[in-house]
């Protein structure tokens, strides 16, 4: 089976991106585990599908995959990467567009050619939503992880994020702590682990595992989770510039009841056939 697909990125978050409208991906999980391998194969940080919509309020459907073969439930480097794919092939009305993700509806708008506004919706910090196995909702949680007291805030943006705030990001233990914490039991189903740096109140630092992945360059939801707890910890203002290995992100949210917004570029790579 000869596969065609696009290279894409969104400050560095990698993507193969099928066209799904005419037929299912029909992909085993080791098959895209093997798609995914940057030595034997294409090499991505997720694999985007674009499906036809079975929502009316909805253009289009995407759906993602994490390296492992893995289901993940949202990302926001993804979806401008789905709206600049959709822009090319001249299926994607001007305005702002809905659009169905695996966790629900998101808005996209495209700004310029390569920049796209994102309403990635409401933050979610029940911990049944999230899900965390813990009793009480809080700003903060401690458990016992790797054999240390590691205190985090925990949200939902679509999938389980636990956010870790440090001194210093360069020397943050992301490989060692991010693994241990996602596979940690109190959370369920696995978690994406922000680690984040306060440098002003309207700027901070973040690197972040994500699971099934490891450390990657940039992640869209990750940067939207670091934005919720620190702002519901008031620690940092409305407006918010989100660095990342991969570039920068910006973020808004007014508070409590509102969606957060993400804004940020999305560009093509190449576009190639793999030999499944």
């Amino acid at each position: 089976m000869t596969l065609h697909f696009s290279k894409m990125h969104g400050i560095g978050n990698d993507f193969v991106v099928i066209d799904c409208r005419a037929a299912p991906l029909g992909l085993s999980t080791a098959e895209i585990r093997r798609l995914a391998d940057r030595h034997r194969g294409v090499g991505f940080d997720q694999l985007l599908t674009i499906e036809r919509a079975d929502r009316a309020d909805c253009v289009w459907r995407y759906d993602i995959y994490n390296q492992d073969g893995s289901h993940a439930g949202q990302c926001g480097n993804g979806a401008r990467c789905v709206a600049l794919w959709l822009q090319r092939a001249g299926v994607l009305p001007s305005g702002t567009v809905r659009l169905q993700s695996p966790s629900g509806v998101i808005e996209v708008e495209m700004r310029d050619y390569k920049t796209v506004r994102v309403d990635m919706g409401l933050p979610e910090f029940s911990p049944a939503h999230i899900p965390l196995l813990i009793d009480a909702e809080a700003d903060s949680y401690t458990l016992e992880i790797a054999g240390q007291r590691l205190s985090f805030g925990a949200v939902s943006m679509g999938n389980p994020h636990a956010v870790i705030q440090v001194e210093d990001i360069a020397a943050a233990p992301v490989a060692a702590l991010g693994a241990a914490l996602e596979h940690s039991a109190h959370f369920p189903q696995r978690c994406n682990v922000g680690f984040v740096e306060i440098v002003a109140r309207d700027h901070v630092h973040l690197r972040v595992w994500e699971r099934g992945v490891g450390e990657t360059l940039a992640c869209g939801s990750g940067a939207c989770a670091a934005v919720a707890v620190l702002r519901r910890q008031k620690l940092v203002d409305e407006k918010v510039r989100v660095s990342l290995p991969g570039g920068d992100l910006q973020l808004e949210w007014p508070g409590p009841g509102r969606s957060i917004h993400m804004s940020g570029a999305a560009e093509f790579v190449f576009e190639g056939e793999w030999l499944a």
